[in-house]
């Protein structure tokens, strides 16, 4: 199989399919430093810049790949779903596959989940109809990158469409549920954003949350880990890589090339959007060797909220009961994951996170945020005396 990978990023889904046996033919990215990388790392693929310019699918494709921008799609984002100028590009989609001289047999899409429920779900309830009006079979699933051996809690919605095979065989024959470890600090590590504290904090266990692309304001956002001993440190951009999946090729790291048109720190915003490798392996596997799904549908529902996943036969919607792990490969304790020291968390941020939560009305799991205090008089700082009765049982928002 071929694949064309539009939006393609530093290609996460093009390295994935790669490794599944499936060539990059043609790759299209508008960001000068992804394209950089793509250049480096797929020197046999076409690469252009702008998806709106491009006038048609190679003739020798089999497979279109897209992870479709985000922005007004999540939660963090502008929520304006697919009238907002960023995620309306996956419209453009639509436009190549009417325009092919040949039915393109598959089609994958990679977005945020929360585009399940923005809305009542409209954004996906469209792209649905898109596919159906073309006479695609269609199928999606929530999945998490932690169940594929890497120790991130990212969950991302994958669609696979076809025309020829069964995307339900592709998507949801695999479920492996594996146990998320849980709160034990001075045990494991702990990943969380040292940029919020008021309304949010991506907690997760043994695990940083979900890598970002950066702030609203495109200032790079990179987690702080509570290390077991107690130190705060940002992991470094090459163990970011290999948080999604893109391990050095000959020792040197998957996006160095993007330092010859941007800064270094541009590098941060180019892992946090891409696709974790390994999940995209899996679907590719899964396409050239399909499962066999079998279990009975739920009623999909009319209007509201989406389920996690979901199939349509060719005649009717329904809903699956499957989980977020196809696979279920145990990730490493992300302590030992580490290949490198990282950089300590600066005191003035350590303080400004601390800061934050002292107004915040968010509830932490105890020793957290005394954690934090012991850190910021390490470095010779000054904790404010307060009562922590704010250590309760965590509640987090979703990254």
């Amino acid at each position: 199989m071929k694949a064309v990978g539009l939006f393609a990023g530093i290609g996460g889904f093009e390295l994935g399919l790669h490794k599944a046996g499936i060539a990059a033919l043609h790759l299209c990215e508008i960001l000068p430093a992804a394209r950089a990388v793509l250049r480096s790392r797929f020197p046999d693929a076409d690469i252009s810049d702008d998806v709106r310019s491009l006038p048609g699918i190679p003739g020798e494709a089999d497979l279109l790949c897209a992870g479709f921008p985000c922005q007004d799609l999540s939660q963090a984002g502008r929520t304006r779903g697919l009238s907002g100028d960023q995620s309306a590009l996956v419209l453009e989609v639509f436009r190549l596959l009417r325009g092919h001289r040949c039915r393109l047999p598959w089609v994958i899409l990679e977005n945020v989940p929360f585009m399940l429920q923005l809305h009542g779900g409209l954004a996906m309830r469209s792209i649905m109809d898109e596919f159906e009006s073309l006479g695609y079979r269609w199928a999606y699933r929530v999945v998490d990158s932690y169940g594929f051996g890497v120790p991130q809690r990212r969950e991302r919605v994958y669609f696979v469409a076809s025309m020829d095979g069964n995307p339900e065989d592709v998507l949801l024959a695999d479920d492996t549920p594996v146990p998320r470890p849980p709160t034990a600090i001075g045990e494991r590590a702990h990943g969380f954003y040292w940029t919020e504290g008021f309304t949010g904090l991506g907690w997760a266990p043994d695990a940083v949350p979900t890598l970002k692309n950066g702030s609203t304001i495109g200032i790079p956002s990179p987690p702080a880990i509570l290390m077991p001993d107690g130190r705060l440190i940002k992991p470094d951009i090459r163990d970011a890589e290999r948080l999604q999946g893109f391990e050095p090729v000959n020792g040197i790291p998957w996006t160095i090339a993007a330092e010859e048109v941007a800064r270094s720190s541009a590098r941060w915003s180019l892992v946090g959007s891409a696709v974790t490798v390994p999940v995209a392996e899996w679907v590719g596997r899964r396409l050239e060797t399909p499962g066999r799904f079998s279990a009975e549908g739920g009623t999909f529902p009319l209007t509201g909220r989406l389920p996690k996943a979901a199939w349509f036969d060719g005649r009717i919607r329904r809903a699956a009961y499957v989980g977020v792990d196809p696979l279920g490969v145990r990730t490493p304790p992300l302590a030992d994951f580490l290949d490198y020291p990282g950089d300590p968390l600066s005191l003035k941020a350590a303080t400004g996170f601390l800061e934050r939560t002292r107004r915040a009305k968010l509830r932490f799991n105890p020793g957290f945020i005394q954690a934090v205090e012991r850190y910021i008089a390490s470095l010779g700082g000054l904790v404010p005396s307060v009562t922590t009765s704010y250590e309760l049982p965590l509640v987090t928002t979703s990254m």
